[in-house]
């Protein structure tokens, strides 16, 4: 019998993936770096010394990453994958929502840092711009790309079975906890943090980002823009005043955004978007 040739869709991302995208996300980054913890001479020997522009770190920080990518790719395929990273063309923002993360967060490093006596922006080396705006350029390379797996997997998903405000909560203490070896790592930024005000900023940052990620349809991109601005190292140090500043902001548009925070109505749920449906549509 001739017909037409069937069209091939990619299967859904089923709930259920939040147990792999964990489990892989925190074996690959809590293994890389209790290697080091664990055997900081052998590691080094092997695979040299731990800094944050090693491979091995890139890895670590990518770990999130390359969780969503398996899950997508296991259960979507190419197809799927295609459909996950048009995510990142879902650019549209708010006006207001745009000005807070391309002015609005620089300034919130500002005041916190006047508040404690610094200066309005880091200090350039001796050598001027030039390495700064490289470690800028890193950057992008490194705390953006977990996006892909925090908003890009685990959001949707929880979104399925929680309001917003509730997957923001809990993508937060995730996020943080996830960071935890890595204040025992020497050789890294994280070794003089205290870990405490760290976790919290990360709930608060997390419950932040939520209402940006939903307004607009599931967007990758700008997620990736507001972790980019968070480790700008253009930014003063404001701790703890910028944690503390921001979890004024985000009581703020929580109260202000509580009809789509509290409730799932306009909840992004779906990873695998159909572009031609709008973003708000999906496969899976």
């Amino acid at each position: 019998m001739h017909g037409y040739p069937a069209v091939t869709r990619p299967r859904g991302i089923p709930s259920f993936s939040v147990g792999p995208f964990l489990a892989i996300t925190f074996l690959i980054t809590w293994g890389v770096i209790g290697l080091y913890i664990a055997l900081p001479e052998r590691a080094a020997a092997w695979f040299g010394k731990i800094s944050g522009a090693h491979p091995l770190f890139f890895l670590a920080t990518w770990a999130p990453a390359i969780a969503a990518f398996v899950v997508v790719l296991w259960h979507g395929g190419t197809t799927g994958l295609r459909r996950f990273l048009a995510r990142l063309l879902l650019w549209r923002s708010t006006a207001g929502w745009t000005a807070f993360i391309l002015l609005g967060l620089p300034l919130v490093f500002v005041a916190g840092s006047l508040i404690k006596g610094g200066p309005i922006l880091a200090p350039l080396p001796p050598e001027g711009a030039r390495p700064v705006l490289a470690v800028m350029v890193m950057m992008l390379f490194l705390g953006p790309i977990e996006e892909f797996g925090w908003r890009g997997v685990l959001q949707p998903l929880l979104q399925r079975h929680m309001a917003p405000i509730r997957a923001g909560l809990l993508i937060g203490a995730t996020w943080g906890f996830w960071h935890l070896p890595a204040f025992y790592l020497a050789g890294t930024v994280f070794g003089g943090w205290n870990f405490l005000p760290f976790f919290l900023g990360n709930v608060v940052l997390a419950v932040l980002v939520t209402p940006v990620f939903n307004r607009t349809g599931g967007n990758l991109l700008w997620p990736m823009l507001f972790h980019w601005q968070l480790i700008n190292p253009f930014w003063p140090d404001a701790q703890p005043w910028d944690t503390w500043i921001l979890a004024g902001v985000a009581v703020v548009v929580v109260l202000w955004n509580r009809k789509t925070m509290f409730t799932r109505d306009g909840a992004v749920t779906e990873i695998l978007t159909v572009p031609s449906r709008g973003p708000q549509q999906a496969a899976g």
